[in-house]
């Protein structure tokens, strides 16, 4: 069954009569499981009202291109990285023109040439419109930049003509674009996700931790699950409900995360270790509350087991992904840890950026392998976790590396 849960899908409405259906798409959209924010066009404006489709939404409906409300007035960029797919329905030919020449002089085209997530296009415009050499190249030019459509119908149209150029039903437009994200790339391999922070107990009422919130290894599950993984999630404390289709195993501290890892590891194909797992914990736990006493105490801590290590440097081992978070030389560092702990990949991000650190909602990352790294440009995290899983899926279609102990009877 198609679905959007935790998806973001950024609606942008230009101004045809198929306008009017724009209501219903957000409902159809939303009962996917999605998440819609609305852009509309000035003309989209003349045929229905932004206040119908931001009660539908519960959104405010954006419609200038410089939003003093807006954070820095870039009201454009937030959105961008805000979507996981921006789709245009009705998709007029007017702005199918300004798309494919590059425009960007209203929110809806700034848009979608700041955004990295997907494009979906749904054409609705009078039949002699949509066959016009001059429309026809412009789908071809958006089709060859990645864009997809869905559409148009045939059928009788408002202004009485027959023909190809109906805005497709909002239920059809709606399952085009939950099948965007369903790609099959690791169709039957099994992912175990570790994802949050640990917390390593002091005492029965406080812990070490760190400021994780596990939305990162969270969406890297659900965009395992769309690609046809059968996907565990190994999670530290997070306040972050279960993708769809995922098995969640809940933990507390370093220790426990790593022996259910390792019960895992029979049954697991891809292993990314996406959790923040903490260096050190107390070398005691006490077993009542330490009581306020002297101004200063002295508390020791030994290392924890180093998951993503101990996975890698097993007999049989599955495709292994760390990640590293770093506040300086950020790739050096991620170069020497792909190296030393023997990973195929791993994912290096700069944690001192706030903007994209901990409990971010968007992310910037480097991901690095044995002889190439790919940068990945600011975005949403649902979609940098497409891009990460699209990553594993080409690696492991290439064959897996060389390494002692690798078993390739699995691919």
């Amino acid at each position: 069954m198609a679905h959007l849960f935790n998806r973001n899908i950024l609606l942008g409405v230009s101004g045809g009569i198929a306008a009017y259906k724009s209501a219903e798409l957000v409902r159809q959209l939303q009962e996917l499981g999605a998440s819609v924010r609305v852009i509309m066009t000035r003309g989209a404006q003349e045929f229905i009202t932004p206040l119908t489709l931001q009660a539908l939404s519960g959104h405010p409906v954006h419609t200038d291109l410089l939003d003093a409300e807006a954070e820095q007035g870039m009201g454009h960029i937030e959105l961008a990285r805000w979507a996981d797919l921006l789709l245009i329905a009705p998709a007029t030919a007017d702005i199918l023109a300004r798309l494919a020449s590059g425009r960007a002089d209203d929110l809806l085209t700034a848009a979608a040439l700041a955004t990295a997530a997907p494009r979906l296009l749904a054409p609705a415009m009078n039949q002699q419109m949509w066959r016009d050499p001059a429309t026809t190249a412009n789908v071809a030019t958006l089709t060859a930049r990645g864009m997809a459509f869905v559409g148009p119908a045939s059928g009788e149209q408002a202004c009485g003509d027959i023909g190809p150029g109906r805005l497709v039903e909002p239920a059809a437009i709606a399952e085009a674009a939950a099948a965007l994200f369903e790609d099959g790339l690791l169709q039957g391999r099994r992912v175990v996700i570790t994802a949050g922070p640990t917390r390593e107990a002091l005492d029965p009422v406080r812990y070490i931790s760190n400021h994780s919130s596990g939305k990162m290894g969270y969406a890297l599950a659900q965009a395992a699950v769309d690609a046809g993984a059968r996907t565990t999630i190994v999670s530290g404390p997070v306040q972050l409900p279960a993708p769809d289709h995922t098995r969640v195993i809940a933990v507390e501290s370093a220790t426990q995360m790593l022996d259910r890892c390792l019960e895992l590891l029979p049954e697991c194909d891809i292993f990314i270790a996406c959790a923040a797992v903490a260096d050190y914990r107390p070398a005691a736990t006490q077993a009542q509350k330490i009581k306020k006493g002297p101004e200063q105490i002295s508390l020791q801590l030994v290392r924890n087991p180093d998951i993503v290590a101990t996975v890698a440097a097993r007999e049989q081992h599955p495709f292994t992904v760390g990640f590293a978070a770093e506040t300086r030389d950020v790739v050096a560092y991620a170069r020497e840890k792909l190296q030393r702990k023997g990973l195929d990949m791993i994912v290096a991000n700069d944690v001192s950026d706030q903007s994209i650190g901990f409990n971010s909602d968007v992310n910037e990352a480097v991901v690095l392998w044995r002889d190439g790294e790919q940068a990945l440009a600011r975005t949403g995290k649902s979609t940098m976790a497409r891009q990460i899983v699209q990553l594993i899926a080409r690696h492991l279609d290439q064959g897996l590396p060389d390494r002692p102990g690798r078993d390739d009877s699995r691919k």
